[in-house]
């Protein structure tokens, strides 16, 4: 029977583009998507329904298939969390644990599993943020992803489980809608901007942040797993970066396009978060060991949002 790959939390903002990519690349067949809800789009290989936290369904789904490759993406995310703490870390825990057991007994041979800033904390350099720093994080979210790179490592280096991971900045894409994160604004604003002409803010207007373009970040999580096991020297998580801005940088690009756009700005508690978390980010380890680097910039990212939003609004519309 064929190797097979399975995408976990596979409804979610990276998962959906994620599970596009590795079919064109391996087959639909070949690409399982799961996720706890059903998928936001029409899924065009093979879908189960999977709570990650129940080791057997995930057990019955890796041997259904023959997985021997697995993208654990479910997590709840930073905002989310803080909302419900011991959720939080349970999910973000238990699920990874529950995937790197699998790779110990050796039912699957190799894991994505992806960090974020959110490790770093107040307490590190917040401009271009080195691959190895101070990490104090503030966050629920935060505690769980540095704790996760500890574990990850620790597998690898006492069982050979063979886990990479890289820390994502804050995601941008058109294709599925904000999932409760702090950078998710970025996202929301080309929505407003489209059909209200006017976005309120919950950051203040030079909250700067590292950003990334999904379709970036799909290439950096798809790179890191074909490297050479070799060329993969941190097993922990590779710093990745895209772009940094604030929103009043993003209003200014969007107002190129849609000169009557307005924000403003209501701040509320998921400003402390952002200022917790790096500016910029150093990610030379991942451009040197596996030739990792950005295609897009703040201005390019503005014109696809914007272009490509204001076609499937359109087509909503007039369905």
């Amino acid at each position: 029977m064929e190797e097979r790959i399975l995408v976990i939390g596979s409804s979610g903002q990276i998962g959906t583009e994620l599970v596009e990519e590795l079919r064109k690349l391996y087959g639909n067949k070949n690409v399982i998507s799961s996720d706890i809800r059903d998928p936001q789009i029409a899924q065009d290989g093979p879908f189960e329904r999977l709570d990650i936290l129940n080791k057997l369904q995930l057990l019955d789904i890796v041997e259904k298939y023959n997985i021997k490759e697995v993208y654990l993406l479910a997590a709840m995310l930073s905002a989310t969390a803080e909302k419900n703490p011991a959720l939080g870390w349970d999910l973000n825990m238990n699920s990874l644990f529950n995937v790197l057991n699998l790779a110990k007994d050796k039912i699957i041979n190799k894991i994505f599993w992806p960090s974020s800033i959110a490790v770093f904390g107040p307490t590190t350099p917040q401009q271009n943020t080195p691959q190895y720093t101070i990490m104090e994080p503030t966050t629920v979210y935060g505690i769980s992803k540095q704790t996760g790179e500890r574990w990850c490592e620790y597998y690898h280096k006492q069982f050979g489980v063979d886990v990479r991971s890289i820390r994502y900045p804050g995601l941008i894409g058109y294709k599925s809608k904000p999932g409760g994160g702090t950078t998710d604004y970025a996202v929301d604003i080309f929505h407003q901007a489209i059909e209200q002409r006017s976005y309120e803010c919950f950051l203040s207007e030079n909250t700067t942040l590292p950003m990334m373009y999904m379709s970036d970040a799909i290439k950096a999580t798809i790179s890191i797993m074909d490297a050479k096991d070799s060329d993969i020297k941190i097993r922990s998580s590779y710093n990745i970066a895209g772009m940094s801005f604030s929103p009043s940088e993003i209003a200014s690009e969007i107002k190129k396009s849609i000169p009557n756009f307005e924000i403003s700005y209501k701040i509320d508690y998921r400003q402390e978060i952002a200022e917790s978390w790096p500016q910029s980010i150093d990610d030379k380890n991942a451009s040197n060991d596996w030739k990792w680097s950005a295609d897009f910039n703040l201005s390019k990212l503005t014109d696809i949002m914007l272009e490509n939003l204001k076609e499937s609004i359109t087509s909503k519309k007039n369905h």
